[in-house]
């Protein structure tokens, strides 16, 4: 999966969330939609390990890192990386911006980036 595309993931993930948030706090006795996108990020990008049964702890260990290491490092990225722009526009007292707003933006120039 490239980075753009984990990008838009990422930022719609944190637009569920966001809606997640928007529904508890109108709805405090009601059911919260749970959304299974984190689920089907993590399925998809994290590669299976195949280990043998007799596989030491450190062997166990150093496949998980050397395996799995890569797809979580641009997974962390692509939510630091939104993360950083939300944090931007709050210290920066931007009330004309909504975190919705952001997270388009996010997206949108991602998308772009992937049409040149």
């Amino acid at each position: 999966m490239e980075q753009r595309e984990i990008m838009q993931r990422v930022v719609g993930i944190l637009t569920e969330a966001l809606e997640m948030r928007r529904q508890a706090r109108e709805n405090r006795d009601g059911d919260v939609t749970q959304s299974e996108t984190v689920s089907a990020l993590l399925e998809e990008m994290l590669p299976r390990i195949e280990l043998r049964a007799d596989a030491t702890a450190h062997e166990v260990a150093t496949a998980v890192s050397e395996q799995l290491g890569p797809a979580i490092v641009q997974i962390a990225s692509a939510f630091a990386l939104a993360f950083v722009q939300l944090a931007e526009i709050h210290d920066g007292g931007r009330a004309d911006v909504s975190a919705a707003d952001v997270l388009q933006s996010i997206s949108l120039h991602f998308e772009t980036e992937a049409g040149q």
